[in-house]
């Protein structure tokens, strides 16, 4: 169920004649971006819940068969609130259905939330964009427990210690609509604060940021992210170069030494327009074998004989046992990449040599490949390489 049928005033004049969701990108809606997600994530029914020019959305979606999903709607008011709307097709929702705005893109792995959504036992969950950069101040915010319960839920912005923004996405079950109250109000003021006092109200929290239609200054990272410009991460030591022996460290230019078949795939990636990325461990840094500037210069030389095919490169200085987020089996790293980068982690290909780098992928929700001396970075570049072609 996605609501979608507010007037969007603060996205004038683009929504003079169009709802907000049907803002273009690239030459589609963003709604179809979402739904075409939806598709993709097993989902085979939509309802829209409509009221600002409704026609627009329908006479684009049809009956959805073009779409591959049914797509059925309900019609209100525009200037009614989320519960009315949800009121009137109570009856037409199956018993756990999915709730999403209209305004919101983040990219949906269902199976995890379904199983977060059960372990946490609760008749609703709803998804919090953990928002430690201060991608967003102020309101919906919500403050989540080490158990993943919500314990507060702020509308204001004015609660102390509550950071994380409330995205939708939520899991919800019906007899939880029973505690809407008949008079018209925002779901999430009317609904969430129950549950959360009654500890029914679970979170699945993520460090992935969610892409926005909801204001005009959000619209060019939104075009950004929705290009969806292919790109791929590579661990470095063992995938890129010679490993070191373990709690050794390349720690000078001339101690770096390409892996057989390396450049080449850089060579490949560069050629098919991808961009590429680089994690890496790097905790010599932090056990003092070597500085931030031998590093500096080790990576100098590797972006030099790569002949521009490496962007950016995270490294994570910390030693072993500092507990930071950034150290692989953490996925920090990768996240920082989707946020500079604007990347879609779920369509992104991760690969490295180290059980590590598939854990932080796990976590991170991103594609893995390994790597190993039966299987190379070139190896894994020339099957990726040939999809690429074939889906192009």
């Amino acid at each position: 169920m996605i609501l979608a049928g507010g007037r969007g005033t603060r996205m004038r004049p683009l929504t003079d004649d169009k709802p907000k969701p049907m803002i273009e990108f690239h030459g589609r809606p963003f709604l179809e971006y979402m739904v075409e997600m939806l598709r993709e994530q097993g989902f085979e029914r939509v309802l829209l819940l409509l009221g600002y020019l409704p026609e627009v959305i329908q006479r684009h979606f049809g009956d959805g068969s073009a779409f591959g999903v049914e797509m059925d709607y309900s019609i209100s008011s525009p200037d009614d609130l989320t519960v009315s709307r949800i009121q009137l097709v109570k009856d037409r929702l199956d018993e756990s259905f999915l709730l999403l705005y209209c305004d919101n893109y983040w990219p949906l792995q269902m199976d995890r939330m379904w199983r977060r959504f059960r372990d946490l036992d609760v008749p609703a969950m709803v998804t919090v964009y953990s928002n430690k950069d201060g991608y967003r101040a102020g309101k919906d915010s919500m403050l989540v427990d080490a158990e993943g319960y919500v314990r507060a839920f702020d509308k204001t912005g004015t609660v102390p210690g509550v950071r994380g923004v409330e995205i939708s996405y939520a899991i919800l079950t019906r007899p939880v609509l029973d505690l809407l109250p008949r008079q018209d109000d925002l779901l999430e003021l009317a609904l969430y604060p129950q549950l959360a006092a009654r500890k029914e109200l679970g979170a699945f929290v993520s460090d992935h940021r969610y892409y926005s239609v909801g204001s005009i200054e959000r619209l060019p990272t939104t075009e950004r992210f929705l290009a969806r410009r292919p790109t791929v991460i590579l661990d470095r030591d063992g995938t890129l170069n010679r490993r070191p022996p373990r709690a050794q460290y390349v720690t000078r230019p001339e101690e770096f030494e390409w892996l057989p078949g390396s450049l080449e795939a850089l060579g490949l990636l560069r050629e098919h327009g991808y961009r590429v990325a680089v994690v890496s461990n790097q905790a010599g840094i932090g056990r003092g074998a070597m500085t931030e500037a031998d590093l500096a210069a080790i990576h100098e030389r590797m972006r030099g004989e790569a002949g521009g095919s490496i962007g950016p490169i995270y490294h994570c200085p910390h030693d072993w046992d500092e507990g930071c987020e950034c150290r692989k089996p953490a996925p920090g790293m990768l996240f920082r990449a989707q946020r500079e980068l604007d990347l879609d982690l779920t369509r992104t290909l991760f690969v490295g040599d180290d059980e590590r780098d598939g854990l932080a992928a796990e976590a991170a929700g991103c594609p893995f490949a390994m790597v190993d001396s039966d299987r190379t970075l070139l190896d894994v570049v020339r099957e990726l390489v040939e999809e690429w072609v074939a889906a192009a």
